[in-house]
């Protein structure tokens, strides 16, 4: 009785892996078939005859972006954001899944009814939750977005949705800070389109953080022998330790223009060491890239503001550049490049001739920080 069993066991499993031969080979076969293609040409253009759900998936997107002028809109002159972090929830608030956006902007939930592996397998209400990093906020107020999921017997994953979710900007809360030299006061103004808006009065050696509200274009400073006046941008604006009588004359003073420089001239490759010469500067250790040159760097693609290459230092190395004739270092974007390095700190120093004459540290983030420095 007991080899009647084994015989039983032995020819099932042959007959299992003689079916499973046989199903790779026709396996194969079809896919040599699909590679060499049909020689007759009766079909090459046919329309499809055959609808319905097939085993593949589609992703269903939801798309972050910085909103440099604040209108809720997605503009010519707005830039996808990679690494946030968006959310899926389900119609009884249940989280379904984690995507977060890659370099295009995109956080992709795979969705389809056959699939068991897709985040989105079945029609009804789904939330998508975008998560708005500290300091910043959805300009459109739409971070929270409802979306209707239909089922579709004759497409290509079985499901349809009603739209897709709408672009979701994200624009930093701006402000204004730094730090006042021991034994000097004096009185910052926020203004825009030439009036003043508010003024704070700044004590000696005493730190400062100001909003900034969305109207501002300008701050002044005045008495202390601080005097100055500077443009705002979209970004947060860091002044560091403010240095008495540093803009009275030369190249640093007030009214001297300012010039921005940008990378996107310097190669056309996706990498290349910034050569000394530069826009009239001699470069140490600072390399030019394609902001989508190095693959999942949030902070390649959320740091690049114009044009589409960054200057960053190699392997966090220090990194200079200088010229022979004084100049004024007045703004730079800085930002950490990767996820795991949010909150580093990166020190600024300035030097004229052969003696420091400014030192500042900043806390890197993977997004962009306006810090406004002066020599």
């Amino acid at each position: 009785m007991a080899d009647n069993a084994l015989v039983l066991l032995v020819s099932a499993l042959v007959l299992a892996g003689a079916g499973a031969l046989i199903a790779l080979a026709l396996r194969w076969r079809r896919r040599r078939r699909r590679v060499r293609g049909n020689p007759n040409p009766a079909r090459d253009y046919a329309p499809r005859s055959a609808w319905g759900p097939t085993s593949g998936k589609l992703n269903f997107s939801s798309f972050v972006f910085m909103d440099v002028d604040g209108d809720g809109i997605y503009g010519q002159a707005d830039r996808p954001m990679a690494g946030i972090a968006v959310r899926l929830f389900d119609e009884q608030g249940r989280f379904l899944a984690l995507a977060r956006t890659n370099p295009a902007g995109f956080a992709n939930f795979p969705m389809s009814s056959k699939r068991r592996s897709a985040a989105i397998r079945a029609s009804g209400t789904y939330r998508f939750s975008v998560s708005v990093p500290p300091g910043w906020r959805a300009s459109g107020a739409n971070e929270n977005q409802l979306v209707r999921l239909a089922e579709a017997p004759g497409s290509l994953v079985g499901l349809v949705g009603e739209g897709l979710p709408g672009p979701v900007g994200l624009t930093p809360s701006r402000t204004v800070s730094g730090r006042m030299p021991v034994g000097a006061a004096a009185t910052l103004s926020v203004m825009g389109r030439g009036k003043v808006l508010e003024s704070h009065a700044l004590g000696p050696a005493a730190a400062f953080r100001f909003p900034v509200s969305g109207e501002a274009d300008q701050v002044a400073i005045a008495d202390g022998g601080l005097d100055r006046r500077l443009a705002l941008s979209a970004y947060p604006a860091e002044l560091g330790l403010l240095a008495p009588g540093a803009l009275r004359s030369g190249p640093l003073w007030a009214g001297a223009p300012l010039i921005t420089i940008g990378f996107d001239d310097v190669t056309t490759r996706g990498l290349c060491k910034i050569p000394s010469g530069h826009a009239g500067v001699d470069w140490y250790n600072l390399n030019a890239m394609a902001r989508d040159h190095t693959k999942n760097s949030e902070g390649y693609v959320n740091g690049n503001v114009s044009g589409a290459y960054i200057a960053y230092t190699s392997s966090g190395h220090p990194a200079e550049f200088a010229r022979a004739a004084p100049f004024g270092f007045h703004s730079v974007m800085l930002t950490a490049a990767w996820l795991g390095s949010e909150g580093e700190t990166a020190l600024v120093e300035s030097w004229l001739g052969t003696s420091r004459s400014r030192a500042t540290r900043s806390r890197c983030r993977r997004w962009p920080r306006f810090t406004t420095r002066r020599c």
